[in-house]
């Protein structure tokens, strides 16, 4: 077998095969394009210095595993990436267009990641498959651009024992520098003894776990109408619930040396932590023990998708600006300007601004300053 060098090596060498995606909420080339197709870069300096800048939540589509999954019902929704609404704009991301925007808004290295359909309802053969396909070719997009990339894999969670062995094989032999999850599994709450091998693992391996939601299936009649309720409101309404049952099911106790970055400024939790603690100490239905529920919130990671200098503030005085990393939610058009944001938000010394834009990301994904 060839040492991990030379498979990394050989991969650099193979097609890409990924696909960049757009959901539509903005029309993500329209800069690149009005700019003639030619972006102007962005170099971030605080105090002085250049500062390399490190976005940990952003997306791609691995084509390949349509083949595997277009006679399935349940794979539809990834159908927009494929041929649907959404082909016009996979067109336009290109690689190229990709590095070129990463230019423009000033990011330096992406830590990629699959757009959120896990698809754990597949069978264990297929769910196999799926993950191997993808976690290969997030890691050859990341050995052909090592100083651009770096991976984020997958797991088929569905099947716990399974989703361990392909963690420990997406870190050892891919170098992936940790995985996705979402918030839970077919209903299964992350908690669940089940999960205790996988979070056993991935806290010996040292790898991130970014969980990231695929909506609040439980919400879904409530989120009808107008809004777009199922993302705005169903999305970190499922981060919230699956942070919070880490926390009082004593999974953070159990595994107190997890990396767990939670997408979207982890929902709620972080703004509304002291109803948390207005439960503690009761044994008959909260948390007992020696740490309020709040104090568990300094023990994550959050990307830093709370949209406005006040609430990032705000985050920031709960959790502490060494627990949160940048995050653009690329390509889905959610934030352009993050790192304008960062720089602009009240009271941020050049240490903590520093430490978003690159300190704190570099840490948990392994990546040299």
């Amino acid at each position: 077998m060839s040492s991990r060098r030379e498979f990394l090596k050989d991969l650099a060498g193979a097609t890409m095969g990924i696909m960049f995606v757009s959901c539509g909420l903005v029309n993500a080339a329209s800069s690149f394009q009005q700019a003639g197709g030619k972006a102007k870069s962005r170099e971030v300096v605080v105090a002085g210095r250049r500062v390399k800048t490190i976005d940990i939540h952003c997306h791609c589509f691995v084509p390949e595993i349509w083949e595997l999954m277009k006679n399935f019902k349940e794979a539809q929704p990834l159908k927009q990436f494929v041929d649907g609404p959404q082909a016009p704009k996979l067109n336009v991301n290109t690689l190229e267009f990709r590095l070129q925007q990463m230019d423009e808004w000033g990011i330096d290295i992406q830590a990629v990641s699959i757009a959120p359909e896990y698809n754990y309802w597949a069978d264990r053969d297929l769910a196999r498959r799926i993950v191997q396909i993808q976690n290969q070719k997030i890691a050859e997009l990341c050995a052909a651009h090592p100083n651009r990339f770096v991976g984020i894999g997958t797991v088929a969670m569905q099947y716990p024992d399974l989703a361990t062995e392909q963690m420990e094989e997406g870190a050892k032999k891919l170098g992936l520098r940790g995985f996705e999850i979402g918030g839970s599994i077919n209903g299964e709450e992350l908690s669940a003894p089940k999960f205790h091998p996988f979070w056993a693992k991935a806290e010996e391996l040292g790898s991130l776990i970014f969980i990231h939601p695929a909506g609040f299936a439980e919400g879904e009649k409530r989120f009808e109408g107008k809004g777009r309720l199922d993302n705005l409101i169903g999305n970190p309404l499922e981060t919230t619930v699956a942070l919070s049952h880490l926390i009082f099911e004593g999974t953070l106790d159990r595994f107190p040396g997890l990396k767990i970055c939670a997408a979207h400024g982890g929902g709620f939790l972080p703004s509304y932590s002291g109803r948390s603690d207005r439960c503690f100490g009761d044994p008959q239905s909260c948390k007992t023990g020696q740490k309020r529920p709040s104090e568990y919130l300094k023990q994550l990671y959050y990307d830093s998708l709370v949209f406005t200098n006040e609430g990032m503030r705000h985050m920031i005085a709960e959790v502490g600006a060494s627990q949160i990393v940048l995050g653009t939610d690329y390509p889905f058009g959610w934030e352009s300007d993050v790192v304008g944001y960062i720089l602009g938000v009240p009271g941020l010394n050049n240490d903590q601004k520093k430490a978003i834009l690159n300190g704190n990301a570099a840490k948990l994904l392994r990546i040299s300053s």
